[in-house]
């Protein structure tokens, strides 16, 4: 070992790795925005009901949810450079290869399992690596940038996916998303470092005489991310945490995400015009998340889990008396709303998981992770039953709600202490 004793660059390679996952995010979450666009379109020329669909969705939303934790500790094992880049590969893969599809089974492989697996490996879990590695100062302002790349994504893709399903097809669509995602592979590759170490520096903000060291590199990644699970699941705020984090797939991913355009749709607002709202969304939610970032490093991130929680409650319960054939005020002042608080409960999330698990922090975050997408592919499944069945959304928007309310509690009854409850074993 060696103590870091050269002068500073003028700008630290941490921020060069962070903008480089930015983009990595971003590129990842340009297939993730278009279930909600495309959902119309396959019904159409396939005859698929939207449950049918639904259930690829939800397949989706597992996987990218499961394949969190294993992902974050396959970056202990083989770095998050080749990790990243071998995701990107993978979704651009299950992209490109939805444009040869012709049955329902196939949409699940291509749509679900493939888009699952690339975009969950590049999941909350790969932001939260990155800025546990790199950062020491600004971390939950980092988190806070790195998780609104999803919504970025979602910003800059929805609206181009949105116009081109409509004009010139759903495949085009995808061939669009799948060749945005091998563009990123490059830059991953040239900029992304796996540890401060590898450039014989330390990460940014580290205390002054901090030592430069290599991390032991921990195999057995399956075994390491299940043996975290278990020694997590003895801890009281591992429960809340995941039961918190499963309503808020539920109330985004799954519902909002997947059933705000079709919902929209039924009320005769054109499926450009949604998509674009539900594209604003996403620059609110930069916002929000951003905010929220800054935030978490000064306020307790339990009060913040519970006061989002609560106002998005709010704003559900009220969506179903918004949504016209026309945009009115009162779906601006929703969309503004509803989009500062679409993912602000990453950060203070990333947050407790560290506060309270140390250096499996982020495989911890990745299993509770894992339940923000299992409650998302339930919600999506369910919500599109209820369509099915009852006509319109209106149930779905309600049952959100509520459970919203319980999240905000679940929130604050997580411990208060900041030492760590478990002492994890490699």
């Amino acid at each position: 070992m060696t103590v870091e004793t050269r002068t500073a660059p003028r700008v630290h390679r941490a921020w060069f790795v962070a903008a480089a996952a930015f983009i990595a995010l971003l590129a990842a979450a340009g297939f993730r925005a278009a279930p909600s666009v495309l959902i119309d379109p396959l019904h159409e020329e396939f005859g698929w009901s939207r449950a049918t669909i639904g259930l690829a969705v939800s397949a989706n939303l597992v996987l990218y949810g499961v394949f969190a934790p294993f992902a974050a500790a396959l970056m202990e094992r083989f770095g998050i450079r080749r990790v990243a880049a071998t995701a990107l590969f993978v979704v651009a893969l299950g992209a490109g290869g939805t444009v040869f599809m012709s049955t329902s089974w196939e949409l699940i492989l291509c749509w679900g399992v493939l888009v699952g697996a690339g975009t969950g490996s590049m999941a909350m879990s790969f932001a939260a690596t990155v800025t546990t590695r790199w950062f020491v100062r600004h971390r939950g302002a980092v988190t806070g940038i790195l998780t609104a790349a999803g919504s970025t994504g979602q910003l800059v893709f929805l609206p181009v996916v949105a116009m081109l399903a409509v004009n010139d097809g759903w495949r085009t669509a995808s061939l669009v998303i799948a060749i945005a995602a091998l563009a990123v592979v490059p830059v991953v590759l040239l900029v992304v470092r796996d540890h401060p170490a590898d450039l014989d520096t330390v990460a940014y903000g580290a205390p002054e005489g901090t030592e430069v060291a290599h991390p032991e590199v921990k195999r057995g990644s399956a075994g390491r991310a299940i043996s975290v699970l278990f020694q997590a699941m003895r801890s009281r705020s591992f429960w809340l945490l995941a039961v918190g984090f499963a309503i808020c797939g539920a109330t985004t991913n799954g519902l909002v995400g997947t059933h705000f355009v079709p919902a929209a749709h039924d009320h005769g607002m054109p499926q450009t015009t949604a998509a674009s709202l539900l594209a604003l969304v996403g620059v609110f939610d930069v916002v929000g998340t951003v905010v929220s970032g800054w935030l978490t490093d000064r306020v307790d991130p339990r009060i913040l889990l519970a006061v989002y929680y609560a106002l998005r409650g709010l704003s559900l319960a009220l969506l179903p008396q918004l949504l016209t054939d026309s945009v009115q005020p009162s779906m601006w002042a929703f969309i503004l709303f509803y989009g500062l608080d679409w993912v602000a409960t990453v950060p203070p999330t990333v947050a407790l998981c560290i506060r309270s698990f140390g250096e499996a922090g982020p495989i911890v975050f990745g299993w509770v992770f894992a339940c923000h997408q299992l409650g998302a592919a339930f919600a999506a499944s369910a919500a599109g039953a209820v369509r099915d069945q009852l006509g319109d959304y209106a149930l779905a928007w309600y049952v959100a709600a509520g459970l919203a309310v319980v999240a905000s509690i679940a929130s604050v009854s997580i411990t208060r202490s900041g030492k760590r409850e478990l002492t994890f074993v490699a």
